[in-house]
Protein backbone atom coordinates (compact mmCIF):
# COMPACT_ATOMS: atom_id res chain seq x y z
CA UNK A 1 0.00 0.00 0.00
CA UNK A 2 1.34 3.15 -0.76
CA UNK A 3 1.84 5.83 1.30
CA UNK A 4 0.97 10.16 1.20
CA UNK A 5 2.97 12.59 1.19
CA UNK A 6 1.95 15.82 1.88
CA UNK A 7 3.09 19.77 1.38
CA UNK A 8 5.13 21.80 -2.08
CA UNK A 9 8.66 20.71 -0.41
CA UNK A 10 8.14 16.97 0.25
CA UNK A 11 6.20 16.46 -2.78
CA UNK A 12 8.52 17.72 -5.20
CA UNK A 13 11.20 15.93 -3.71
CA UNK A 14 9.75 12.65 -4.00
CA UNK A 15 9.01 14.08 -7.51
CA UNK A 16 12.66 13.92 -8.21
CA UNK A 17 13.68 11.08 -6.92
CA UNK A 18 11.28 9.19 -8.82
CA UNK A 19 9.03 8.00 -5.47
CA UNK A 20 6.20 9.76 -6.21
CA UNK A 21 2.88 7.39 -8.40
CA UNK A 22 0.26 10.36 -8.30
CA UNK A 23 -0.15 13.67 -7.63
CA UNK A 24 -3.13 14.91 -5.74
CA UNK A 25 -3.56 18.29 -6.46
CA UNK A 26 -6.50 21.20 -4.73
CA UNK A 27 -8.12 22.96 -7.13
CA UNK A 28 -7.00 25.93 -6.75
CA UNK A 29 -3.85 25.93 -6.01
CA UNK A 30 -1.83 27.90 -8.09
CA UNK A 31 2.06 28.02 -6.88
CA UNK A 32 1.41 23.86 -6.08
CA UNK A 33 0.29 23.85 -9.48
CA UNK A 34 3.33 25.86 -11.02
CA UNK A 35 5.73 23.78 -9.02
CA UNK A 36 4.85 20.34 -10.26
CA UNK A 37 3.82 20.70 -13.67
CA UNK A 38 7.17 20.16 -15.43
CA UNK A 39 8.04 17.47 -13.00
CA UNK A 40 5.60 15.43 -13.27
CA UNK A 41 5.34 15.51 -17.26
CA UNK A 42 9.03 14.72 -17.43
CA UNK A 43 8.32 11.72 -14.52
CA UNK A 44 4.93 10.98 -16.27
CA UNK A 45 3.22 11.30 -13.12
CA UNK A 46 -0.48 11.24 -13.36
CA UNK A 47 -2.14 14.28 -11.16
CA UNK A 48 -5.64 13.78 -9.85
CA UNK A 49 -7.19 17.10 -9.22
CA UNK A 50 -10.04 17.35 -6.47
CA UNK A 51 -11.45 20.03 -4.55
CA UNK A 52 -9.70 21.43 -1.31
CA UNK A 53 -12.20 20.09 0.70
CA UNK A 54 -11.89 16.77 -0.58
CA UNK A 55 -8.08 16.86 -0.02
CA UNK A 56 -8.54 18.31 3.33
CA UNK A 57 -10.86 15.36 4.06
CA UNK A 58 -7.90 12.85 2.85
CA UNK A 59 -5.36 14.67 5.40
CA UNK A 60 -7.20 15.98 8.22
CA UNK A 61 -5.28 18.66 10.51
CA UNK A 62 -2.15 19.33 8.31
CA UNK A 63 -0.96 22.09 6.05
CA UNK A 64 -0.77 20.23 2.79
CA UNK A 65 -0.61 23.21 0.72
CA UNK A 66 -3.24 22.21 -1.70
CA UNK A 67 -0.55 19.51 -3.30
CA UNK A 68 0.26 15.60 -2.11
CA UNK A 69 1.43 12.58 -3.43
CA UNK A 70 0.94 9.11 -3.35
CA UNK A 71 4.56 7.43 -2.95
CA UNK A 72 6.09 4.06 -2.44
CA UNK A 73 6.54 3.18 1.17
CA UNK A 74 10.01 4.57 2.28
CA UNK A 75 12.64 1.54 1.92
CA UNK A 76 15.41 1.20 4.55
CA UNK A 77 19.15 0.05 3.76
CA UNK A 78 21.67 -2.24 5.32
CA UNK A 79 24.41 -0.92 7.36
CA UNK A 80 26.37 -2.12 4.95
CA UNK A 81 24.76 0.19 2.51
CA UNK A 82 25.81 3.32 4.34
CA UNK A 83 29.21 2.28 4.51
CA UNK A 84 29.04 1.86 1.02
CA UNK A 85 28.08 5.24 0.49
CA UNK A 86 30.54 6.76 1.86
CA UNK A 87 32.90 4.62 0.07
CA UNK A 88 31.36 5.67 -3.14
CA UNK A 89 32.42 9.10 -2.49
CA UNK A 90 35.95 8.68 -1.08
CA UNK A 91 35.22 9.44 2.24
CA UNK A 92 35.32 8.65 5.66
CA UNK A 93 32.13 7.54 6.71
CA UNK A 94 29.74 9.77 8.74
CA UNK A 95 26.67 8.84 10.39
CA UNK A 96 24.57 9.19 12.40
CA UNK A 97 22.86 7.31 15.40
CA UNK A 98 19.04 7.84 16.88
CA UNK A 99 19.02 6.43 20.10
CA UNK A 100 14.72 5.98 20.21
CA UNK A 101 13.74 9.31 19.53
CA UNK A 102 10.20 9.41 19.68
CA UNK A 103 8.74 12.67 18.52
CA UNK A 104 8.42 12.90 14.21
CA UNK A 105 9.25 16.60 14.22
CA UNK A 106 12.49 15.72 16.18
CA UNK A 107 12.92 13.03 13.75
CA UNK A 108 12.57 15.42 10.80
CA UNK A 109 14.46 18.07 11.44
CA UNK A 110 17.55 15.61 12.29
CA UNK A 111 16.83 13.69 9.15
CA UNK A 112 16.88 17.41 7.24
CA UNK A 113 19.97 18.63 8.97
CA UNK A 114 21.50 14.72 8.59
CA UNK A 115 20.99 15.55 4.79
CA UNK A 116 22.55 19.15 4.45
CA UNK A 117 25.76 18.38 6.05
CA UNK A 118 27.04 15.25 3.95
CA UNK A 119 25.79 12.19 6.31
CA UNK A 120 26.27 9.31 4.57
CA UNK A 121 23.42 7.39 7.15
CA UNK A 122 21.20 7.04 9.77
CA UNK A 123 20.38 4.85 12.48
CA UNK A 124 17.67 3.94 14.05
CA UNK A 125 15.83 1.09 16.28
CA UNK A 126 13.46 -0.99 14.98
CA UNK A 127 11.29 -0.57 18.37
CA UNK A 128 10.29 2.32 20.51
CA UNK A 129 10.94 4.76 17.75
CA UNK A 130 9.17 7.05 15.51
CA UNK A 131 9.51 5.52 12.04
CA UNK A 132 9.92 7.13 8.78
CA UNK A 133 6.13 8.35 8.15
CA UNK A 134 4.68 11.35 5.42
CA UNK A 135 4.83 13.39 8.96
CA UNK A 136 8.27 12.69 9.41
CA UNK A 137 9.01 13.24 5.70
CA UNK A 138 7.05 16.90 6.02
CA UNK A 139 9.06 17.91 8.95
CA UNK A 140 12.37 16.62 6.85
CA UNK A 141 11.33 19.15 3.85
CA UNK A 142 12.03 15.94 1.53
CA UNK A 143 15.46 15.20 3.07
CA UNK A 144 14.81 11.72 3.43
CA UNK A 145 14.44 11.08 -0.26
CA UNK A 146 18.10 11.56 -0.28
CA UNK A 147 19.29 9.58 2.63
CA UNK A 148 19.98 5.80 3.55
CA UNK A 149 18.06 4.87 6.53
CA UNK A 150 19.04 1.46 8.44
CA UNK A 151 15.96 0.31 10.86
CA UNK A 152 18.77 -1.86 13.37
CA UNK A 153 17.45 -4.39 16.31
CA UNK A 154 19.81 -3.72 18.88
CA UNK A 155 21.45 0.02 18.73
CA UNK A 156 24.45 -1.23 21.42
CA UNK A 157 25.60 -4.39 19.10
CA UNK A 158 25.47 -2.42 15.95
CA UNK A 159 27.76 0.49 17.57
CA UNK A 160 30.35 -1.92 18.36
CA UNK A 161 29.93 -3.55 14.87
CA UNK A 162 31.04 -0.40 13.35
CA UNK A 163 34.03 0.37 16.33
CA UNK A 164 35.12 -3.21 15.07
CA UNK A 165 35.28 -1.33 11.51
CA UNK A 166 37.11 1.56 12.33
CA UNK A 167 34.84 4.37 13.38
CA UNK A 168 34.65 5.94 16.70
CA UNK A 169 31.30 6.98 18.27
CA UNK A 170 30.82 10.08 19.92
CA UNK A 171 27.48 10.77 22.11
CA UNK A 172 25.98 13.59 22.50
CA UNK A 173 24.78 14.12 25.97
CA UNK A 174 25.91 16.39 28.74
CA UNK A 175 27.59 14.02 31.32
CA UNK A 176 30.12 14.84 33.60
CA UNK A 177 32.80 12.95 31.68
CA UNK A 178 31.80 14.91 28.59
CA UNK A 179 33.99 17.34 26.80
CA UNK A 180 32.99 20.76 24.89
CA UNK A 181 31.37 19.59 21.59
CA UNK A 182 34.10 22.04 20.56
CA UNK A 183 36.78 20.70 21.92
CA UNK A 184 36.74 17.05 20.67
CA UNK A 185 37.94 15.73 17.12
CA UNK A 186 34.74 14.47 15.11
CA UNK A 187 36.56 13.58 11.76
CA UNK A 188 37.51 10.82 10.31
CA UNK A 189 35.18 7.79 10.74
CA UNK A 190 32.80 9.22 12.76
CA UNK A 191 28.96 7.95 14.06
CA UNK A 192 27.70 10.82 16.44
CA UNK A 193 24.78 9.87 18.60
CA UNK A 194 22.00 11.35 19.87
CA UNK A 195 19.72 10.17 22.43
CA UNK A 196 15.94 10.41 22.86
CA UNK A 197 13.51 13.63 23.74
CA UNK A 198 12.85 12.56 27.59
CA UNK A 199 15.77 10.05 29.26
CA UNK A 200 19.04 10.73 26.44
CA UNK A 201 21.24 8.01 25.53
CA UNK A 202 20.46 4.35 27.22
CA UNK A 203 22.74 3.43 29.27
CA UNK A 204 24.32 0.72 27.24
CA UNK A 205 24.50 2.45 23.91
CA UNK A 206 26.11 5.22 26.35
CA UNK A 207 28.95 2.94 27.64
CA UNK A 208 29.64 1.55 23.77
CA UNK A 209 30.27 5.52 23.14
CA UNK A 210 34.28 6.10 22.94
CA UNK A 211 33.57 9.50 24.00
CA UNK A 212 30.72 11.89 25.18
CA UNK A 213 30.44 15.52 24.12
CA UNK A 214 28.56 18.47 25.29
CA UNK A 215 26.76 21.90 24.51
CA UNK A 216 28.12 25.01 26.73
CA UNK A 217 24.54 26.27 28.59
CA UNK A 218 24.75 29.66 29.81
CA UNK A 219 21.05 30.16 30.53
CA UNK A 220 18.70 29.29 32.54
CA UNK A 221 17.74 26.29 30.48
CA UNK A 222 19.68 23.58 31.35
CA UNK A 223 18.89 21.60 28.10
CA UNK A 224 18.38 21.75 24.16
CA UNK A 225 15.67 20.05 22.51
CA UNK A 226 17.56 16.63 20.96
CA UNK A 227 16.67 18.22 17.67
CA UNK A 228 18.34 21.12 18.30
CA UNK A 229 21.28 19.70 20.46
CA UNK A 230 21.70 16.84 17.29
CA UNK A 231 21.81 19.58 14.79
CA UNK A 232 24.47 21.86 16.54
CA UNK A 233 27.13 18.94 16.46
CA UNK A 234 26.37 17.32 13.36
CA UNK A 235 27.69 21.06 12.07
CA UNK A 236 30.49 21.12 14.24
CA UNK A 237 31.81 17.74 12.44
CA UNK A 238 31.07 19.29 9.11
CA UNK A 239 33.29 22.47 10.17
CA UNK A 240 36.05 20.61 11.06
CA UNK A 241 35.77 17.81 8.28
CA UNK A 242 36.04 20.71 6.02
CA UNK A 243 39.17 22.70 7.46
CA UNK A 244 42.50 21.53 6.94
CA UNK A 245 44.37 18.84 8.75
CA UNK A 246 46.82 21.79 10.09
CA UNK A 247 43.91 23.58 11.52
CA UNK A 248 43.00 20.70 13.48
CA UNK A 249 45.06 20.99 16.71
CA UNK A 250 42.38 18.41 18.52
CA UNK A 251 43.12 15.00 18.74
CA UNK A 252 41.10 12.14 19.19
CA UNK A 253 42.94 11.88 22.85
CA UNK A 254 41.67 15.14 24.37
CA UNK A 255 37.90 13.76 23.71
CA UNK A 256 38.96 11.32 26.70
Amino acid sequence: MNDIVYGLNPVLEALRSGRAQRILLADGAKAATAAVAQLTAAAQVPIQRMSRRDLDGLLPGTNHQGVAAEVRPFRYTSLDDLLSAAASREEPPFLLILDCIQDPQNLGTLLRTAEAVGVHGVIVPRHRAAEITPAVERASAGAVEYLHVAQVTNLTQTALALKQRGLWIAGVEAAPSAVNYTQASLTGPLAVVVGSEGRGISRLVRESCDFLVKIPMRGKITSLNAAVAGSVVLYEALRQRQAQPSDLARTRESAH
